[in-house]
């Protein structure tokens, strides 16, 4: 069960970098599925939180597949901030998608030490799931192309650049399949027509790269 939260018969209204923008492409596109991480008790919520969110994932992938809207081998998952996140660590311990698309995101939990979004003990409190939790400790299990997007002035404290500059180079470093993107003068959202045009570009084309029928993607340029 989960909480409603539109109709309907309300109309879609894409703006900025929606991925509804994909259905002009040919694409089918899920927004905004339900994952819940959540605590039982005195247990803490993230202590779960991959276990939580790969179950999540296998339940929309199957809801996907069963109805006939989506080809198990040819699915692609993107975020932005906290989605991007989960975006690379879905990457890093599943292999539900053949490519992945995260935009301004954080990647290395050490990096916002005193918590972040539902997490509100520190890192030396619980140094474990903060590991656990970090796409870049786990760069070597990350078997899918990725897209890295971000803008070059993000001042948000959780998601500086330096987050997407140090994923691209474990992934680099290890032989990982992945390009990183940096928008000039952007913050965390992305506003400049400049740079909506081109984030749209560069995710159409890794979709078309490496889901497209017959495709032999080997590398990123």
């Amino acid at each position: 069960a989960a909480q409603i939260t539109s109709s309907e018969h309300s109309f879609s209204r894409p703006w900025g970098v929606s991925p509804l923008f994909l259905l002009t492409q040919g694409y089918g596109v899920m927004v905004g599925p339900s994952m819940p991480i959540l605590g039982e008790g005195e247990a803490e919520p993230n202590d779960t939180y991959l276990q939580q969110l790969t179950l999540s994932a296998e339940a929309a992938v199957s809801y996907l597949a069963s109805r006939g809207i989506g080809d198990r081998t040819r699915m692609a998952i993107a975020g932005q901030s906290y989605g991007a996140f989960t975006t690379a660590n879905l990457l890093a311990h599943t292999d539900l998608f053949q490519a992945g698309i995260a935009l301004s995101g954080a990647y290395n939990r050490t990096l916002t030490p005193f918590g972040f979004q539902g997490e509100q003990r520190t890192f030396w409190q619980a140094p474990g799931t903060y590991m656990a939790m970090s796409p870049f400790a786990h760069a070597d299990q990350i078997n899918h192309p990725l897209l890295l997007i971000h803008g070059a002035e993000d001042a948000n404290p959780g998601t500086y650049p330096l987050q997407s500059e140090r994923l691209y180079g474990a992934m680099r470093g290890l032989a990982g399949t992945v390009r990183w993107v940096e928008l000039p003068h952007e913050g965390h959202g992305y506003r400049s027509r400049e740079a909506i045009g081109h984030t749209l570009w560069e995710i159409t084309r890794w979709l078309d790269f490496y889901l497209s029928p017959g495709e032999m993607a080997a590398s990123a340029e």
